[in-house]
């Protein structure tokens, strides 16, 4: 058994994992004062008591050319998680999604005989299948947070958990139109569309130009319109400079406001144009229709093209196991294509009700499936506990 107040390696590599790593160092400090965190993680995990070892906002990168690209500060980033594994020998590791780097800090865990709890699976189930022995090898609990991931790994010998979706414990923002609109400078009489790009800055490159003139042909056919992004608390300042020149260059004059949450902006959206990750689950469960997009580099999409094994890139549309919402990646996602599919939302008619209809169909199985009374963050942290030999409550 371990002593009463442990010291726990908690590790988050972008927005969506720091926000549940934040939520997670909150529940296990209510429920063991005095236990000490480090690793890897953004801002409000170091606000909470984190020490970063990392900055997650250093490590963000996407793509196989992107990552090939940073490998040297990656790799440095790397060298100095495993060493402060060695110097400080935790008795637990959490490690949320991020596997490019995760899966090789477990083999450094496993050496050291320390246990290692994996928070939100890697999407084996779509491609790189290879990976699962290390996830046999190195592994102590996989945490899952889509339905159809625990018998994935079940029927493959990994001790793994179906714990629930943490964004479908959240109750919908409560903050209203009006005062939205106060604190972010809309109008509330006019049609709100929200735009999210991605959380990392190579996402915003790839992906915001050709959103931002979707929205402007948009705004040309109905000019009561008005355009909200919200900004992932992992961009830099240097990041989010370069967010606001895209705007400048890409679409001078549009009514556009940045905003710092997105699920306000989600809440009370019309509809939105929304890149393919986490976004798009918060979306579902918001009940905000919206268009997915994604753009990659051509090698990094050739190769995905190759391995990826399932039929839909969306991942609401994966738990939906259907075609819900439109998906536009690559050569697909235009600006015309992304206004083609985005207007029949916008109105009342057969399309928008048939695509909120199935937003509800599939949040309820996010919601309902779980068949658990804790919230998806406190499952995490009673498994964390009882890994550790401590009382689960």
């Amino acid at each position: 058994m371990t002593k009463q107040a442990p010291n726990i390696f908690l590790s988050a590599g972008e927005a969506s994992g720091e926000h549940y790593g934040a939520l997670l160092l909150e529940e296990l400090k209510a429920r063991c004062p005095g236990t000490t965190f480090f690793g890897m993680g953004g801002e409000r995990m170091a606000a909470l008591g984190c020490l970063r070892i990392v900055k997650s906002e250093d490590m963000a990168v996407m793509g196989i050319t992107e990552v090939i690209r940073h490998l040297p500060r990656i790799y440095r980033e790397f060298r100095r998680l495993r060493q402060s594994i060695r110097d400080r020998r935790p008795d637990v590791a959490v490690l949320i999604d991020f596997p490019d780097i995760h899966l090789k800090l477990a083999k450094e865990f496993h050496r050291l005989g320390i246990p290692v709890i994996f928070f939100v699976s890697p999407q084996l189930w779509a491609w790189k299948k290879h990976r699962i022995k290390l996830v046999q090898q190195f592994i102590t609990r996989m945490l899952v947070i889509f339905p159809f991931e625990e018998p994935f790994y079940r029927q493959r010998g990994v001790h793994a958990d179906y714990v629930g979706h943490p964004l479908a414990d959240l109750p919908l923002p409560t903050t209203s139109r009006e005062a939205f609109a106060a604190e972010s400078g809309l109008d509330p009489a006019q049609t709100w569309i929200g735009l999210l790009p991605g959380s990392r800055a190579k996402e915003i490159r790839m992906n915001l130009p050709e959103i931002l003139a979707a929205a402007t042909l948009l705004h040309a056919h109905q000019p009561q319109t008005q355009f909200v992004l919200p900004l992932a608390i992992t961009l830099t300042p240097p990041q989010r400079t370069m967010t606001q020149a895209l705007i400048d260059q890409h679409a001078p004059g549009l009514p556009l406001r940045l905003v710092e949450d997105a699920r306000p902006a989600l809440f009370h959206a019309r509809a939105s144009i929304v890149a393919s990750g986490t976004a798009t689950v918060e979306a579902a469960l918001i009940g905000n229709p919206f268009v997915v997009v994604y753009r990659v580099s051509p090698i990094t999409y050739a190769i995905a093209k190759r391995v990826v094994t399932v039929p839909h890139v969306a991942m609401v549309n994966l738990v939906a196991d259907k075609r819900l919402v439109p998906e536009l990646i690559q050569d697909d996602f235009t600006a015309t294509n992304i206004v083609k599919h985005l207007t029949p939302l916008l109105a009342e008619g057969e399309v928008r009700t048939n695509m909120l209809a199935g937003l509800r169909a599939t949040s309820d199985k996010l919601r309902q499936g779980r068949g658990q009374s804790q919230s998806a963050i406190a499952r995490v942290a009673s498994i964390t506990l009882e890994t550790l030999g401590l009382p689960a409550s």
